[in-house]
């Protein structure tokens, strides 16, 4: 009897328990990173095609931000380095030819695409981190070269590989020209990120040899092989960019998007049980050494593999990344380019990115996706994006915090208002005294509750605003007439840590005599 009344007492604690936990996992997390990759190469996301006109070309990448947000999106990784040239106006290198379709031609006086980039991206609340490619200086044999490119100011600097120039990570000068040109941006513009790709030495081709001997020769480095020597190429401007990019801003991010995997079991007892190309034999890229040792804030494999592939399974890599990622962020890459094509029956299945999100929600070391790319979200993984947008990133998100560059939270915002016109419930506050480390605010949240709703601002479905600018008020035109409504609003630094909110403060919308 008494074990049956013990049974029942342990359903009535446990089972409520259990379900109020799946209900709680299904609900999207608050902080989480969602990214998306905006390529500029060969126009591939943006511009759609080189030589429109400045206005042109900002509604374009204005409707690129807007469907993105619509997504649930909180970051854009936008390519303004793609082959040793630029997307921004302060730069020591040539305007890039897939702006205006040819090297070094300038947009209209007063244009700067990096510029308005970041200042539409803050305004609705989406980090905006500068994708570099360091090595790559062309993309086919056929460039034609303005006549101020690096490659006419230093051939030595190059070699050439796959019809393309790539700069000889070897050359000591060559890695403090790339720190300089990236320093350029860190510098200048207030970017959230500093972000790298999986191309470093390049992707193997048959029958292509790395010519590079004279450079281990002059500069051996105390190192007499030469794939080790190369490894140490790159960990050297790695750890040299880290040490920079957060001397200058210590809010700024610095992350790297390598090949899906480290190395291969069968290669090292401490890879991935995967069986495919890795970044360490065949890219010289040692991208577990960087998150290990605290070089970089984020990392992101392109994992753009399904659960069923055999030589390198979709969740086999995501555990392998959790596993070593050593108090870093973890943001997997998606293959959303890869949805419905014929490399792999799985990618058929519009189920699959969806899976791959839930199955890395599940494991609290990694911290969100990034997708490549843009353009792949309203064409063939649309299925995904309308995915994103009703179900899986349905509430906005803040990205995730980072302690290790900043955890003084700022100070909450003062003199909450609110006032119910015509047009809307309208807010006003006033920014916060300073914190400790000296900020006051770089952004702010709005939440919104109906009457009788529990306020705490741990919910996201009560965000109704993520702005990263300091602007000081807010319209909501959502409001319904008749209805009560309370407010919060809380600060946001620049590594996105929360203040506690100000308010709440209760409005009565009216109801219309009209």
């Amino acid at each position: 009897m008494l074990k049956n009344f013990l049974n029942a007492l342990l359903f009535l604690i446990v089972i409520p328990f259990i379900l109020n936990a799946q209900a709680l996992s299904k609900i999207a997390p608050k902080r989480e990173f969602r990214g998306v990759w905006v390529a500029t190469v060969t126009n591939i996301d943006w511009p759609s095609r080189p030589g429109l006109s400045i206005d042109q070309q900002k509604q374009e990448l204005i409707g690129i931000l807007e469907r993105h947000k619509s997504q649930g999106m909180n970051a854009v990784i936008l390519q303004v380095r793609p082959a040793a040239d630029a997307f921004y106006t302060k730069s020591r290198e040539p305007w890039s030819q897939w702006l205006m379709g040819k090297q070094g031609l300038a947009p209209a006086p007063g244009y700067d695409p990096l510029a308005f980039a970041i200042k539409e991206a803050h305004f609705r609340g989406m980090e905006l981190h500068a994708w570099f490619n360091p090595y790559r200086a062309s993309m086919s044999a056929n460039t034609v070269f303005s006549a101020d490119h690096i490659t006419r100011k230093h051939p030595e600097w190059f070699f050439n590989y796959g019809g393309k120039k790539q700069f000889d990570p070897g050359i000591p000068e060559v890695r403090a020209y790339i720190v300089q040109v990236i320093l350029d941006v860190v510098k200048e513009y207030d970017i959230d990120g500093v972000h790298f790709d999986d191309y470093f030495y390049p992707y193997p081709i048959e029958g292509q040899k790395i010519n590079d001997g004279d450079t281990f020769y002059k500069n051996p480095n105390n190192f007499s092989d030469i794939k080790d020597w190369r490894r140490n190429n790159v960990d050297l401007l790695i750890k040299e960019l880290d040490d920079s990019i957060h001397h200058y801003k210590k809010f700024v991010k610095f992350g790297i998007s390598p090949f899906g995997i480290w190395r291969n079991k069968y290669e090292d007892p401490e890879g991935s049980a995967s069986s495919g190309l890795s970044n360490y034999a065949e890219l010289y890229a040692d991208s577990r050494k960087w998150v290990k040792e605290g070089w970089v804030d984020y990392i992101n494999p392109q994992v753009y593999f399904t659960f069923s592939r055999k030589v390198a399974p979709y969740a086999t890599l995501v555990d392998w990344w959790s596993n070593n990622s050593y108090g870093r962020h973890v943001y997997i890459g998606q293959g959303a380019y890869l949805v419905n094509s014929r490399a792999e029956m799985a990618w058929k299945n519009p189920s699959e990115i969806p899976n791959q999100i839930r199955y890395l929600r599940e494991n609290n070391r990694i911290q969100g996706s990034v997708f490549f790319s843009s353009k792949s979200l309203s064409t063939v993984a649309r299925a995904t994006g309308d995915s994103l947008k009703t179900d899986l990133y349905k509430y906005p998100a803040l990205p995730p915090q980072m302690p290790w560059l900043d955890e003084v939270a700022p100070n909450q915002p003062q003199a909450l208002a609110a006032d119910a016109l015509k047009d809307g419930v309208h807010l006003k506050w006033q920014l916060p005294a300073k914190a400790k480390d000296g900020e006051t605010a770089s952004g702010f949240v709005v939440y919104r509750f109906n009457e009788g709703e529990k306020i705490s601002t741990l919910d996201p479905k009560n965000i109704l605003k993520i702005s990263f600018e300091d602007y000081v008020s807010f319209i909501d035109t959502s409001v319904e007439n008749g209805k009560r409504y309370s407010y919060l609003v809380t600060a946001l630094d620049r590594l996105k840590n929360e203040s506690e909110p100000s308010g709440p403060v209760g409005v009565e919308v009216p109801v219309s005599k009209e």
